[in-house]
């Protein structure tokens, strides 16, 4: 079942996503060549001690940080360690966290320092693929609309795109039904309702599609060493269409 959250409900994601949302324009600021990505775990952590919510990610499944740091051919779920972020690299960052019993979730990759011309096209390329599911996003869609417009993009750029791991339902849980594929075909699965909530998150390679468990036992990285991309909103139908809740703007 896809749950319909009421207007109490929405107010209390809303503003556990707008927390998020602040956490994460904090830690973006830090990555730079040099700094390590436990360092940027913890500054998330402390800010969400300050904002008196608590982290989504830490202890889920046994993870050990509030932080997800996937640098280069990492596609999610990296574990902060003492790794320090070189010039031309890219790092993913994905955190999540609870305010009132209600998640929010949302990632961003960016790249550290400057890097080359075709990895820039790979993260612009995964950030307007999530544009563009976002723009489907109204009710009598179908998830399986929003799925086909976020591979097709995708595909007809030329970019890879992982099967494997997908967007997910949110609320009371992190991950609550359906689970949102970013491949598919259009006006399958699921009618879009108002009052759904939702995390689209595409994951995009510079090749291949395979993956496999990093060596940290949580994080996946792509089977071949390509690079990967991977952005993410938290998102609500409304009655004419969606709101992004993970967005400050």
């Amino acid at each position: 079942m896809i749950s319909i959250k009421t207007k109490e409900d929405i107010k209390k994601i809303k503003e556990s996503c707008r927390i998020l949302a602040t956490i994460m324009e904090e830690v973006k600021k830090m990555v730079e060549p040099g700094i390590k990505t436990c360092q940027l775990n913890r500054l998330a952590e402390s800010l969400i001690l300050k904002y008196k919510v608590k982290p989504a990610f830490k202890g889920y499944g046994g993870f050990p940080a509030a932080l997800c740091t996937s640098v280069n051919e990492e596609i999610v779920h990296g574990v902060p360690s003492e790794r320090k972020l070189k010039e031309g690299e890219i790092i993913s960052l994905d955190c999540g966290v609870i305010y009132k019993k209600f998640y929010s979730d949302m990632a961003v990759t960016l790249p550290v320092g400057k890097i080359k011309p075709e990895i820039t096209r790979l993260l612009k390329v995964t950030k307007k693929s999530l544009k563009r599911g976002i723009k489907k996003v109204r009710p009598g869609n179908t998830f399986g609309d929003l799925s086909n417009t976020i591979g097709r993009y995708a595909k007809d750029q030329g970019l890879g795109v992982i099967r494997e791991l997908c967007g997910h339902g949110i609320g009371k849980e992190l991950h609550e039904e359906p689970q949102i594929l970013n491949y598919g075909k259009r006006h399958t699965g699921f009618k879009l309702k108002e009052g759904m909530c939702f995390c689209l998150e595409p994951m995009l390679t510079m090749e291949g599609e395979g993956i496999k468990k990093a060596k940290d036992g949580f994080g996946f990285e792509t089977d071949d060493g390509s690079i990967s991309a991977h952005f993410e909103h938290t998102i609500l139908v409304t009655e004419s269409g969606h709101e992004v809740l993970t967005d400050l703007k």
